[in-house]
């Protein structure tokens, strides 16, 4: 197909927690020249932003306040996601698993999620975008040209997040790590409002037994076929 007929497209990746749709959907954009959006860095924002201001995780209009008043500014710096809110950088201290549970939690409250939806699809309306979340395919980009749901056995995810976790000085053991999965897999696949779960139009992935670099390669190819 001439170049000239490839169009910019929008890529929704949703998968439980470690089935790794960070690592992969950052590829993805790479290879396509497409921008990246991690979209539950924003929640993980609000848990931390939320924490240090004292207000509750379950406190959904407070939230929904907190978040009209942030400033959030994502780029790329040096191939990493950059996340700068009021000034500081918080790319890494968001991905505690502290945080992590905290997300989780303000993922649930409707006025969270409509205050951050309104961002996402923003970012999103030109595509040209990898967006990887929990319902990014289901409700964030609904339309998505593309959608894929990227999974892989609890061993397997618990593992990867259990090495990552060592490769940052966390010494949280296997059991514990395995055990923080199954209860985020818990409240995301039961929270009320936009709970994690597989688009109807979406291509299943399972991660279980390739490389992040079949992975990839799968999903280009999948782009490449819807016109990317």
């Amino acid at each position: 197909m001439d170049e000239s007929t490839h169009s910019a497209i929008q890529i929704a990746i949703d998968g439980p927690s470690a089935s790794g749709k960070g690592t992969v959907a950052k590829a993805v954009a790479t290879a396509l020249g497409y921008t990246y959006l991690d979209s539950g860095a924003l929640y993980r924002v609000v848990a931390l932003k939320g924490s240090e201001k004292g207000l509750s995780l379950d406190d959904g209009p407070a939230l929904a306040n907190m978040i009209s008043e942030l400033q959030i500014l994502l780029g790329w710096d040096n191939g990493r996601l950059s996340l700068i809110v009021a000034d500081e950088e918080l790319s890494e201290i968001i991905r505690t698993e502290a945080i992590g549970q905290g997300a989780s939690r303000v993922a649930k409250l409707p006025e969270v999620r409509k205050a951050l939806l309104s961002l996402q699809r923003k970012l999103a309306t030109k595509g040209g975008i990898v967006m990887d979340g929990r319902d990014i395919g289901t409700v964030v980009l609904a339309q998505a040209q593309l959608k894929v749901f990227l999974t892989a056995s609890i061993a397997v995810r618990a593992q990867r997040r259990h090495a990552e976790q060592l490769s940052r000085g966390i010494q949280n053991s296997l059991e514990e790590v395995t055990l923080a999965l199954i209860e985020r897999d818990n409240q995301d696949a039961n929270r009320e409002h936009a709970p994690l779960r597989e688009a109807s139009d979406a291509v299943r992935v399972d991660s279980s037994t390739l490389t992040p670099v079949e992975v990839v390669a799968e999903i280009v190819a999948l782009a490449k076929s819807r016109n990317a």
